[in-house]
């Protein structure tokens, strides 16, 4: 949802320890290679900002069906493919505004500085190749070839409607693996809740030379009062800060020319130790002048490392050569929404570095998705109780 979503390390527990080989190389007999690129390069190819997910969707179904599984594209435009609910992976189709010309380089200079991929690895370029059609495109290929549910979600870059929706109409799953770019070898455990509101004030208009503050005055005001109310400690880590952010502010005299009005767009991070109620009665407690109206907020989260699915993708990652990091970011993204009404284990995963969300270079390593499918598929296979 976010774009350059801060990752703060998450408390990691004791290592586990396995007997697996490491193996690097991403192979199924259900979706080959070929195959698992070409999906996500005509996912990426197929332009699908909020609202205008449908060509998208149906390219996701397509490739379902292709490989015989049931999928249907509900009435909020979610592509739904049932089928072993011990794990529901689930990832955004949306994308965020912005071209990008779509094509596959070998890695450069500037991507071996920025770790995006190693010397002369494939790179892909386009708009959503991070957030994030990639980890939505491993989630599809990886539901294929382990059995387990799929479901992709429409609005998350915006509203979220595709979650609400998809919460309000099917029961937990067993577990939850949420597609974000995490970094191949990263698992996010925590995300800081939301609350947007809109800031309104009006005054009579008059002469600059008076001193009585005006509607825009008061706007300014009140969200100084805001941002001092939130200062955070300066050695708070920011997943635990209150992050206030004024998006838009718009004001002048009205049109009679007997007004001023003034119209401020308001965003507000919650850390997991606070929640909406809090977080809203200290923003209305500095209102003197003016009225806010909130919109509904997303709940933070924070998530055990040690759950089963936590120690499973720890497990994972070394069998496939990494070594894991546990994330908790300072954005927010759907697995709130999942959090908050589903009692059972969750992560987020996904290939992509996020500093390169909503990015004008965005852009991922095709062996960071290719292994991160391998991840998801001996992430799968453990959950269901077969030989990762």
């Amino acid at each position: 949802m976010d774009a350059n979503e801060t990752d703060e390390a998450a408390t990691a527990p004791a290592d586990e320890t396995d007997g697996s080989e490491t193996s690097t190389d991403f192979e199924s007999s259900a979706v080959t290679r070929a195959a698992a690129r070409e999906l996500l390069i005509d996912l990426v190819s197929t332009p699908s900002p909020s609202g205008k997910e449908d060509a998208a969707a149906k390219v996701l179904a397509d490739f379902f069906e292709s490989h015989d599984r049931e999928v249907w594209i509900d009435e909020v435009g979610n592509v739904r493919a049932p089928a072993d609910d011990a794990v529901l992976l689930t990832s955004h189709v949306d994308t965020v505004p912005g071209e990008i010309p779509v094509r596959v380089e070998s890695a450069s200079d500037e991507d071996v500085d920025a770790e995006v991929a190693t010397a002369g690895e494939d790179v892909l370029w386009g708009r959503g190749s991070v957030d994030a059609t990639g980890p939505l495109a491993a989630m599809a290929v990886a539901a294929v070839t382990t059995g387990l549910s799929f479901v992709g979600v429409v609005g998350e870059e915006t509203d979220s409607r595709g979650a609400r929706h998809l919460v309000a109409d099917r029961e937990a799953p067993g577990a939850v693996i949420n597609g974000e770019p995490s970094g191949v070898d990263g698992i996010t455990l925590g995300y800081r809740g939301f609350l947007a509101g809109t800031y309104v004030a009006t005054s009579e208009s008059g002469h600059t030379s008076r001193p009585e503050p005006n509607a825009i005055q008061q706007a300014t005001r009140w969200w100084s009062a805001v941002e001092d109310a939130f200062e955070p400690d300066d050695y708070e880590p920011v997943f635990e800060q209150v992050t206030a952010k004024p998006v838009s502010l718009e004001g002048g005299t009205t049109e009679d020319g007997l007004s001023v009005e003034a119209t401020l767009e308001a965003q507000l991070r919650i850390p997991p130790s606070l929640d909406a109620d809090s977080v809203r009665e200290t923003a209305e407690a500095a209102l003197e002048v003016g009225t806010v109206s909130w919109k509904e907020p997303i709940p933070p989260v924070m998530e055990s490392p040690r759950t089963e699915i936590a120690r499973a993708f720890r497990v994972a990652i070394r069998q496939e050569g990494g070594e894991p990091r546990l994330l908790r970011k300072t954005g927010t993204s759907d697995m709130n929404l999942y959090a908050g009404a589903w009692d059972c284990p969750m992560v987020t995963y996904g290939p992509g570095d996020s500093d390169l969300d909503h990015a004008p270079d965005e852009r991922l390593s095709l062996a960071d998705y290719e292994r991160s499918i391998a991840v998801l598929e001996r992430v799968g296979n453990m959950l269901r109780g077969e030989d990762a």
